[in-house]
């Protein structure tokens, strides 16, 4: 195996940040943004067909994310690779931080790393996703900008067999602050049946990138699973899109409102 280069913050390779200088209070990750392989790992001796399901990503939860935090001058972190490769949103200690299983499919390219090869991973993508996030929060806080941090993934209609009926999910530990009133408003919606803490908790190790960055700082956060069939393409990508973004203006704290519109004021007079 080519030793993996480590990224810096700004590499292009392992993440990206869209709007850095965003007004919102909300902070969006994309933990499973993205299925791409780097060329040395070739497909992980995987089928290609394999790449495109969702053990490789997280299916249209990246299209959603960019459409939201374009529409409420938010910062976007996404991965831009497989979590094949690594799963960003696992501690270091993880047994599935590199997956040798994931559902039911084995990996074999995934079998057998040594410590050295597990180390060029974390320094590949890991690394870079959680230094790029940290930098950004702490030079939010440091001007004393409201941030609250919100994960968008999607979820599959079956797992192992087993029918999920839930649309979307909010996933949440002890701190409800976002998530209560996000399942409130969500609940309200006709047609829409809301999972909490459904089709996954904390329990099971998924709540991760929030643990670390939000969490730690006391930060309110919250993380956001939509079923994938729901946003497969362009028509319900908007459409869950917008839905949570009315959601999210009406939760943004009064004076973020202000902080944001002046900034957008600032914007327009700029460019005029």
């Amino acid at each position: 195996m080519e030793t993996a280069r480590p990224a810096s913050l700004a590499s292009p390779e392992a993440v990206r940040v869209t709007n850095p200088g965003g007004s919102s209070p909300f902070v969006f990750t994309c933990d499973h943004a993205s299925n791409f392989l780097p060329a040395e790992f070739g497909t992980l001796c995987l089928p290609a067909e394999d790449l495109s399901r969702h053990i490789a990503w997280d299916p249209g939860a990246l299209p959603v994310a960019r459409r939201m935090a374009e529409a409420l001058d938010a910062t976007l972190v996404e991965t831009r690779i497989s979590r094949l490769v690594i799963d960003c949103n696992r501690p270091l200690d993880a047994p599935d931080l590199v997956p040798p299983v994931s559902e039911t499919t084995i990996i074999p390219g995934n079998a057998g790393l040594s410590d050295k090869q597990r180390a060029e991973r974390i320094a590949l993508s890991w690394r870079p996703f959680h230094d790029t996030i940290a930098e950004i929060v702490d030079k939010r806080l440091a001007r004393g900008q409201e941030t609250r941090l919100v994960s968008v993934h999607s979820f599959t209609p079956v797992y192992k067999g087993k029918s999920r009926p839930w649309h979307i999910g909010i996933i949440h530990d002890e701190d409800r602050r976002l998530a209560a009133p996000l399942v409130s408003a969500l609940q309200r919606l006709a047609g829409i049946t809301v999972g909490i803490n459904e089709p996954y908790s904390p329990a099971d190790r998924v709540y991760f990138t929030l643990e670390r960055h939000a969490r730690s700082r006391g930060l309110a956060c919250a993380m956001i699973e939509i079923r994938n069939d729901e946003i497969s393409g362009e028509t319900g990508q908007r459409k869950w899109a917008d839905m949570l973004t009315g959601i999210f203006l009406d939760l943004e704290p009064e004076e973020a409102k202000g902080s944001r519109q002046r900034a957008v004021g600032k914007s327009v007079q700029s460019a005029s």
